[in-house]
């Protein structure tokens, strides 16, 4: 391969190479690790630039009008890139584009050799949160002054290979030899580029880095499990401000509420009797650093403090921000360690296997290659690090680990396991980070993975209910099961390796084949009872069954359902005699095979849980359980699903009991006139609610602003609705460049806004950005900050969990009251329950959880007491209903209340925000 790297980046009007033209070519030449030439220039297309590229390139008509033609350039550039390897970050585009505008011109395409540094990327940066190459650099620390010009691009992409280059140089060898085994399927000649630095690290080998170790093949990062040590001597708590401010060292500045959350959290921890205590207290006021300093105090690893959150980002926080700070100002240090559930883990061995007899499918590969550098990083296994992956990825069903029971001591990756290395860690930990979820499925669990504890913490507390109902909701879709059944039996597939391992084993064979059998026999099954039982049922419509529904059934409807739970029952029982047998003869498998045993384990796992489900589905009519079911065209299979509204009441939990003293901590806990709404929720009416004062002068730093338009936006059709958020949008954010976030409540609608208006506003050189429309939340909110002057559209989860403190945001537009929706099937089957038992479900279920969610959306815009902004919201109900005044009171009393004009409320904004 040439050893002349000729990094390219290309503008064009649009991505289609029949239609768009060039615009800017820039190239960048490398040799020995160095940049030895720069060459770009701007290109005429001879057609106009639209405004979204102007804006995105800033080139503009008036630019490239004086500028050469492609053609007068075409011989240059072949010239240029004569004799070396093109290089581009995504190289398909960038080589094919410019081939077809050689074409064009009559010039010979290129021949050259090619390189795609955005597989590079993905193979040898396994654990970035973008491949994109704005990202990447900022990320790398590369210099990048001019996104999306040619001449820039490209100089970025050079700094990006050499990087690139060097991390590859350090890898291990057997590391770097493996993925050169795996590269065939890489774009272009990026396989030659790897080879070729995996044989010069072969003709000069170096030792291996005394962090790593080799086992069966392969690099791993040595792990260490620190162990506790405890300071014998005693330790007071510092009560008091002084004590506080003595042990913060000029490290920490003194808040007054963070200091009353402090105490409030040791008192219940250490003092008092009660075992559950809410704690209200608003965001900005340091919520981590306020129950993690008591927590230094109390917990050991006899007794750790558990700590449940919603989000991985606080966790991180927690881990890599707030307890090293805080372990520079005590004695006794904090031992953290994250804890999830099996399938967030690699298993070594399984991965081991799909090395040896992998997938032919490119995105496996460079899933395998990336993993092979990540296992040269890691000290955890936790497939979440490698930010970009997709966990339905055949490679990642074969590889996410099942559990310490299914691991042997015969394995070579056994005491490397990284299960095995978390309970260890944990066992050395005095603070264990969970996520609600985790929480929630302790009670599912045969063995909890939790220890008992004195202590357990729920931040970000007011998710726990629904949280805890998501994790006890089932469902099973009948159609989609005999798909799997069906594509298990086809040629070449599960069922047919299975039985290929089994040819020598006759007793094995024999239970083999009357599993399938059984199987069969539940798919058959379940086609009789439904065609039997909802003969006259509206077919593709959700409905709600009764208890009545279930005790008036015929008697071939119920003796469908004992054949059909006696069907269940055995495949069980066969399942569990050919497992026994399985694992006898599971040591002489191959390693491809071992993976097709994973595969029929984890359909094992998949058929217990179905047995289960359909067991309650079809027995257990309890008030709090809701059936649904969903009946498709042929009647003979359906869509069920069972929702208990029992289930974030605690006491019912397996893991409530375990825990001596329980603190629920979040920003909105309290409901006006319904103080313990959210203990009643919890199953815990009687637990006491303590409020820290907030911290904010929302009198001088907010504002609520309420449209005066006589438009009743619950009356109007989707259309008509979008059309009206769209215009007053228009007029309120054109003439001003504050940045904005403005909040919805439905997707559908979001979209429409969103396709009225983008382009008008890009032609202005103000971009939208919208949720779902470019990438991820996190990547949407950076966008946002880096852009100074955006506007922000989002949904759900931007109405809380969205850090944007300071200038970044300073207009909060919120489109209708968040009322959750009464038609969606969850919401509807919440309030089919409590009016079932008597609870008037809007007075006591939605306007409570509308208030707290406006709340939560004011939250966005006040973090700190220097922001400054106003909310607007287009729905005048806040003001002509009578449940506004309930809403008005779940805000701040000091927050000032006015209605205007959409063209008042431009006035009002430029006056407030320019005010200091």
């Amino acid at each position: 391969m040439n050893t002349t790297y000729a990094v390219v980046d290309i503008e064009t009007t649009g991505t289609d190479p029949e239609t768009d033209r060039i615009i800017q070519f820039g190239c960048v030449l490398v040799e020995n690790d160095e940049i030895i030439s720069r060459f770009a220039v701007d290109i005429n297309p001879i057609k106009p630039i639209s405004n979204k590229i102007q804006h995105l390139t800033h080139i503009s008509n008036q630019r490239v009008k004086k500028a050469l033609y492609f053609e007068d350039v075409a011989a240059t550039i072949y010239n240029l890139l004569a004799d070396t390897t093109f290089v581009a970050h995504n190289i398909h585009f960038d080589y094919n584009f410019l081939n077809h505008e050689m074409a064009r011109c009559g010039m010979p395409e290129l021949q050259i050799p090619g390189i795609d540094t955005v597989e590079l990327a993905q193979i040898f940066l396994p654990t970035q949160v973008s491949f994109r190459l704005n990202d990447l650099a900022e990320s790398l620390g590369l210099q990048h002054e001019s996104p999306h010009q040619a001449d820039s691009d490209a100089e970025v992409t050079a700094s990006l290979l050499l990087h690139i280059k060097d991390t590859m140089e350090k890898l291990p060898l057997v590391t770097l030899e493996k993925i050169s085994q795996l590269s065939e399927m890489t774009s272009k000649q990026t396989n030659l580029f790897i080879k070729q630095i995996t044989s010069q690290k072969q003709a000069d080998p170096q030792p291996l880095d005394p962090s790593l170790q080799v086992i069966d093949g392969v690099a791993l990062r040595k792990k260490e499990v620190p162990l506790f040590e405890e300071i014998y001597y005693e330790q007071r708590y510092p009560k008091t401000k002084k004590e506080k401010m003595n042990l913060y060292q000029d490290q920490l500045t003194y808040r007054k509420e963070q200091g009353q959350l402090m105490n409030t959290v040791f008192r219940h921890f250490a003092e008092n009797e009660e075992k559950n205590l809410l704690i209200e207290a608003s965001t900005g006021m340091g919520k981590t650093i306020g129950y993690l300093l008591p927590a230094a105090f109390l917990a050991t690893p006899e007794s750790p403090l558990i700590i449940s959150t919603v989000s991985i980002l606080l966790q991180h926080q927690l881990i890599d921000q707030d307890i090293p700070l805080l372990n520079r100002l005590i004695d006794q240090p904090l031992y953290a360690t994250v804890v999830k559930s099996k399938s967030h883990y690699i298993d070594l061995q399984r991965f081991k296997a799909t090395l040896e007899s992998p997938v032919q499918q490119k995105q496996y590969a460079l899933y395998q290659m990336g993993i092979l550098v990540w296992l040269t990083q890691t000290t955890t296994g936790d497939l979440d690090e490698l930010n970009l992956i997709r966990l339905d990825h055949l490679l990642f069903q074969e590889i996410t680990h099942r559990g310490i029971n299914y691991l042997s001591e015969k394995q070579p990756f056994y005491q490397e396991d990284f299960l095995w290395h978390l309970q260890q860690r944990m066992a050395q930990s005095n603070i264990l980070i969970i996520n609600h979820a985790f929480l929630a499925q302790e009670t599912q669990r045969s063995q909890p993975l939790l220890p008992e504890s004195r202590y357990l913490l729920i931040d970000e507390a007011h998710h726990l209910p629904e949280t805890m109902e998501k994790v006890s909701q089932n469902y099973l879709d009948t159609s989609a099961f005999q798909r799997k059944v069906q594509q298990f039996h086809e040629d070449e597939q599960l069922f047919d390796q299975i039985e290929a391992m089994l040819k020598n084993d006759t007793e094995s064979l024999r239970l083999f084949s009357l599993y399938q059998e059984e199987l069969q026999a539940i798919i058959d099954g379940q086609e009789d009872l439904f065609f039997e039982w909802f003969t006259d049922w509206p077919l593709q419509e959700e409905v709600i069954l009764q208890v009545e529904q279930r005790q008036n059934l015929s008697l071939t409807v119920e003796k469908n359902i004992e054949r059909l739970l006696l069907y269940y029952q055995e495949l069980l029982s066969i399942q569990s005699q050919l497992n026994d047998y399985l694992n006898t003869i599971s040591d002489a498998w191959l390693d491809r095979q071992r993976v097709y045993f994973g595969e029929f384990l984890s359909f094992y796992e998949e058929m217990q849980t179905q047995a289960a489900f359909m067991k309650d589905w079809l027995t257990n009519w309890s008030s709090s359980y809701v059936h649904w079911l969903y009946l498709y065209g042929n009647r003979k299979t359906a869509r069920l699903q069972l929702i208990d509204f029992q289930a974030a009441v605690l006491p019912n939990t397996s893991w409530y009991e375990r825990y001596e003293k329980i603190v629920y901590l979040g920003g909105t806990l309290k409901v006006p006139k319904n103080r313990n709404y959210f203990a009643k929720k919890l199953g815990i009416p009687d637990a006491p609610l303590k409020v820290i004062p907030q911290t904010y002068n929302y009198e001088q730093q907010a504002k609520l602003l309420i449209t005066s338009d006589d438009v009743k936006i619950n009356e109007l059709g989707n259309k008509e609705y979008a059309d009206y958020i769209a215009k007053n949008l228009t007029i309120l954010l054109e003439d001003t460049t504050k940045p904005a976030l403005v909040l919805f409540t439905s997707h559908e609608i979001l979209q429409k806004v969103y396709k009225k208006m983008h382009q008008h506003f890009l032609s202005k050189g103000r971009e939208i950005l919208a949720q779902g429309m470019g990438g991820s939340k996190e990547k949407l909110l950076k966008r946002f900050i880096q852009s100074k002057e955006s506007i922000l559209f989002g949904a759900d989860s931007f109405w809380e969990g969205v850090d944007l403190p300071g200038d970044a945001l300073q207009l909060l537009i919120v489109t209708r009251l968040p009322f959750e929706n009464p038609n969606r099937p969850l919401i509807r089957a919440r309030n089919y329950y409590l009016n079932e038992q008597g609870v008037d479900s809007f007075s006591q279920e939605s306007l409570p959880k509308a208030a707290l969610k406006l709340r939560q959306g004011l939250g966005r815009l006040i973090r700190s007491e220097k922001d400054k902004g106003l909310m607007i919201l287009f729905d005048r109900r806040f003001v002509t209903k009578s449940y506004g005044k309930r809403l008005e009171k779940a805000l701040p009393k000091e927050l000032p209340v006015q209605e205007a004009t959409i063209y008042e409320m431009k006035q009002l904004i430029e006056e407030f925000l320019q005010n200091p």
